[in-house]
């Protein structure tokens, strides 16, 4: 493991909480990030049953809709180096895939093959903007959160890897902490802030826990509401 990243526990209590809670923790300790670094376009979700996914980006750019322009040697030299980045080494990691067609999903790069090469070489699963297919055949726990769902792989190809790429409104570089589900995905902005997340769930939770409680008890009202607000902020 790479000295500083989280350990496999410090994952797993990531794990544990779902994006839009990684999300609302982010708000508390990283503020000036509310705006951005997060997917801002809906995605469809392979396997909606797989718990979230944490891991270090290993990003990519791919094209589908035309025959790549590169010789046949060359293209096969660039797919190789492409897998050897997508190794990544022990961390687990997350493929992020920018389709930079004009028509992204044209093909698809994901489906039976790949999720196994690339769960085989320890990714996690994949957040792309481009389409998925082969779902039901695809590797047991590779997730795929994709812009859509297509029938061919067409003329996809690596145009290169190891880049910063976009994908779903959310700016990715090679190596960020990425942490998705059902919901989306977010880049967390560094491991430091990655620690500090789980004592922010802990105040969010025990704040928005007065406000649900008051919400569900007999006799809510706006003078309920008001008192419950109060009582949260004063939760430090």
């Amino acid at each position: 493991m790479t000295e500083d990243h989280l350990s496999a526990a410090e994952l797993a209590a990531l794990q544990a909480f779902d994006t839009p809670t990684i999300c609302n923790a982010l708000e508390l300790v990283t503020p000036e990030r509310r705006g951005f670094g997060y997917t801002t376009s809906p995605l469809v979700v392979a396997h909606p049953d797989l718990p979230p996914m944490v891991g270090y980006a290993r990003t990519a750019t791919i094209r589908a809709k035309e025959v790549s322009p590169l010789k046949p040697e060359a293209s096969a030299q660039i797919r190789l180096d492409y897998y050897k980045h997508m190794e990544g080494g022990s961390e687990p990691g997350i493929c992020v895939i920018e389709d930079i067609d004009d028509e992204p999903g044209y093909g698809a790069h994901w489906g039976e093959v790949q999720t196994n090469i690339h769960k085989g070489l320890g990714c996690l699963g994949v957040v792309t903007n481009g389409s998925v297919r082969d779902i039901p055949d695809s590797a047991p726990g590779f997730q795929m959160l994709a812009g859509e769902i297509g029938p061919s792989h067409a003329f996809v190809y690596v145009v290169d890897y190891g880049l910063e790429v976009t994908v779903a409104g959310m700016t990715v570089r090679p190596g960020d902490l990425i942490h998705a589900d059902i919901h989306g995905a977010v880049v967390i902005p560094s491991d430091d802030v990655a620690r500090k997340i789980p004592a922010a769930v802990d105040l969010i939770s025990r704040r928005e826990a007065v406000l649900i409680g008051a919400a569900q008890a007999d006799g809510f009202n706006f003078d309920k509401l008001a008192e419950a607000i109060k009582d949260s902020g004063e939760i430090h």
